[in-house]
């Protein structure tokens, strides 16, 4: 019975979620499986991957063959580096110390790395925060002035403020004029008026 390692579709609809599992290479792809070897979610960034490591290479050892897509995600966790590096004990090049001091000194270099990208990309959200409020408060601003521009009088080209308030001062003074004008009292009538 031919084995693969390969992914198992879980998930909804535009949000795939999948299982890496051992399975039948006749068996339908989202079908019976041997073993669950771990998990894989592409909606977050980075991708997360649980894997059992142990139970992988076991089934590597065995014969199994991953597909490509799960050999990537394998290479990406140190399965096959461990796959590798325990060859390399059966045949004597290295002693299993040896083999698992690389193997842990790998793996914490790739999550170093991991952390390193996490950070980055918390980073970048940040700045991209800062930046998305700053042109915020810049449209805020250019409205606000605006807002102030169209309540204000407006005032012909070339006549300054000063002006301005003369005009209003002068044009207060004749409405004065007519009011006190209005508020005279008529003229006595003349002789010729009586008649």
């Amino acid at each position: 019975m031919p084995v693969k390692i390969r992914l198992q579709r879980h998930g909804k609809k535009g949000k795939p979620f999948y299982w890496v599992v051992a399975a039948d290479a006749r068996a339908k792809r989202d079908g019976k499986f041997l073993e669950k070897l771990g998990i894989y979610n592409p909606n977050t960034n980075p991708a997360t991957i649980e894997l059992d490591i142990d139970s992988t290479v076991k089934w590597l050892q065995n014969g199994a063959q991953p597909t490509d897509t799960a050999k990537a995600i394998l290479s990406y966790r140190g399965v096959l580096l461990k796959h590798h590096l325990l060859g390399g004990v059966r045949k004597g090049a290295l002693t299993e110390e040896q083999a698992e001091e690389k193997f842990n000194t790998w793996v914490s270099e790739k999550e170093q790395a991991i952390a390193d990208k996490v950070g980055g990309l918390d980073k970048v959200k940040a700045d991209a925060r800062v930046a998305a409020l700053k042109a915020e408060k810049e449209v805020n601003e250019k409205r606000a002035a605006e807002a102030a521009a169209a309540l204000l009088p407006e005032v012909p080209e070339g006549e300054s403020a000063e002006a301005e308030v003369e005009a209003v001062e002068a044009a207060g003074e004749p409405e004065q004029v007519v009011e006190a004008a209005d508020a005279t009292p008529e003229a006595p009538a003349t002789e010729e008026d009586k008649a």
